[in-house]
């Protein structure tokens, strides 16, 4: 069974509270259970964290990078500024795929700019939770791929 991390940043905690007309009311509680559902469909070992601190996600992302392990990420916030994060995003060894619940495309203009879209292995967006079942379905298919 291949390890997967789905990796959450700022705010994503308050799933269900915060403004439930952009986000919905799923709970980050109904998240990681949709998550975990969808890892054992598809023989994934899905680990959901979430973290407010971008030191860390980076952390997160440099053990996915050493293990050699597929990750899941919603940056949140951290997608339109960090390149820390970006830079972190780059050193990955296995597939990275972003998401988003909403579409970032169709809100402010600064959430238009994704600085780790570039060096992810691709990125899903404005599906509500669909987004991360679509990416852990990504995931499956590029792992038995690269098998």
């Amino acid at each position: 069974m291949t390890r997967v991390l789905v990796l959450n940043g700022p705010n994503l905690r308050r799933l269900g509270v915060r403004e439930p007309d952009k986000y919905g009311t799923a709970s980050f509680d109904d998240l990681v259970a949709v998550c975990r559902a969808a890892g054992r469909g598809l023989d994934l070992n899905v680990e959901v964290r979430q973290t407010d601190d971008e030191a860390e996600m980076m952390r997160w992302l440099h053990e996915a990078a050493d293990e050699r392990l597929p990750v899941v990420l919603n940056p949140a916030a951290f997608t339109h500024y960090s390149y820390a994060l970006r830079d972190a995003v780059a050193q990955r060894t296995a597939p990275l795929v972003e998401v988003h619940i909403t579409n970032p495309a169709a809100r402010e203009e600064f959430r238009h700019t994704s600085v780790v879209a570039g060096v992810a292995t691709g990125t899903i967006a404005g599906f509500g939770t669909m987004s991360y079942v679509l990416a852990l379905q990504a995931v499956a298919e590029l792992v038995a791929e690269n098998s």
